[in-house]
């Protein structure tokens, strides 16, 4: 299977060819707001960090947007600073291969004028990058992220399994699909282990998912067997083992052939694991900046959450989620449980609307523009 992207200079191909805007530090976030208000066609990066903090949190920080800065999906990035942060522009730029790149310090200049000259520079990079065609890629070029959030008791059932059988026919067909949410194996490390594609992997993985349940154990007490929202107690489910096993079944049946770091991008093809926790914001943010071209998000309580430069596909596991939130899901995997189409059907259904993304479709949440991002700091994150 083919679908037509943006050739980078570098040999990767993207589904989308945004300019990027980011912040450096916290600072200067009300530049990149200034600019995105008068460019409303750009794609923007603004968090709350970049200086103030320990080596561990500023190297994951740099991971994490040095990740976005140089994503396929960008076709063009500015990163604007201050001047005395930690955490540089010139940082962030230097990972940037294969596109043009620019920086910026609002100090040499102040607020009016960087903004200023900024325009200037997304008006270059909009002429250099308006000529580019899509062209022609195999699908095995696509690396796609798998995520759920607000789940409930259906999602285990119809949503995440759908997700699992699409994910089985992005890997038959020689693409890669991420999966994070360690927080979220609680309980079934002895189940994912078995599926590792060697015995080493599977034990890095056990040790992996053991620390975690270590760490929750040692802030929550008698009450780690929860880990689970509101949310997903009132849509039915009871305990975070529960929420695993219906959590794990959006990767599907393939082997799992690599654990990565948090933002870390896969070396290999097929299904990987990604060091990241639960929490929604934070896990695509590691995902996108590992490079997944998309993420397919699957969802039992309804969620708007888009990321910034990389679609996001939303899959309801009930028709009243759907119903409810029209206009913010794309797929109703609800459909199973009314009978109204077949487990496989709904899983070609993601298949296919991950191809019509990848050609340029946009999902809700693009259109709706409901761009979120965050830097992962090391504390507990759930």
């Amino acid at each position: 299977m083919e679908f037509k992207g943006y050739w980078r200079e570098d040999g990767r191909i993207g589904v989308r060819n945004h300019i990027l805007v980011m912040s450096s530090v916290a600072c200067v976030n009300g530049v990149v707001e200034a600019l995105e208000r008068m460019f409303p066609q750009i794609m923007t990066i603004k968090h709350a960090y970049g200086c103030g903090y320990g080596p561990d949190d500023l190297s994951l920080s740099l991971k994490t947007l040095s990740g976005m800065a140089n994503h396929p999906n960008v076709g063009a990035v500015l990163v604007i600073g201050l001047g005395c942060e930690v955490l540089k522009p010139d940082y962030v730029a230097g990972a940037v291969r294969g596109k043009p790149v620019e920086t910026m310090l609002v100090q040499t200049a102040g607020s009016r004028a960087t903004i200023d000259k900024a325009s200037a520079i997304i008006k270059k990079f909009a002429a250099k990058l308006r000529p580019q065609k899509r062209e022609p890629a195999s699908v095995s070029r696509l690396l796609v992220g798998l995520k759920c959030g607000g789940s409930d008791a259906f999602s285990g059932v119809t949503a995440n399994p759908a997700l699992g059988i699409a994910a089985d026919m992005l890997v038959a067909e020689g693409a890669s699909v991420v999966m994070g949410e360690v927080t979220e194996m609680i309980g079934t490390d002895h189940i994912l282990k078995k599926r590792c594609a060697d015995a080493e992997l599977g034990e890095k993985l056990q040790k992996l998912i053991l620390e975690h349940e270590k760490r929750v154990k040692e802030a929550l007490g008698e009450l780690a067997g929860l880990v689970i929202a509101p949310g997903n107690i009132d849509g039915g489910l009871s305990s975070i083992t529960e929420k695993s096993l219906g959590c794990n079944a959006k990767s599907g049946s393939s082997p799992i052939v690599e654990v990565v770091g948090y933002a870390e991008q896969p070396t290999r093809k097929g299904l990987t694991i990604m060091n990241t926790p639960g929490y929604d914001v934070d896990a695509m943010a590691g995902m996108a900046a590992a490079g997944a071209h998309i993420i397919v998000f699957t969802t039992g309580r309804g969620t708007p959450l888009g990321f910034p430069a990389v679609p996001v596909i939303k899959v309801s596991s009930n028709s009243t989620a759907f119903k409810a939130m029209a206009g913010d899901i794309d797929i109703n995997a609800g459909a199973i449980l009314d009978g109204e189409k077949s487990l496989a059907e709904v899983g070609r259904e993601i298949y296919e609307c991950i191809l019509a993304t990848a050609n340029g479709r946009l999902t809700c949440a693009e259109a709706n523009r409901m761009e979120t991002f965050n830097c992962l700091k090391q504390g507990l994150t759930f």
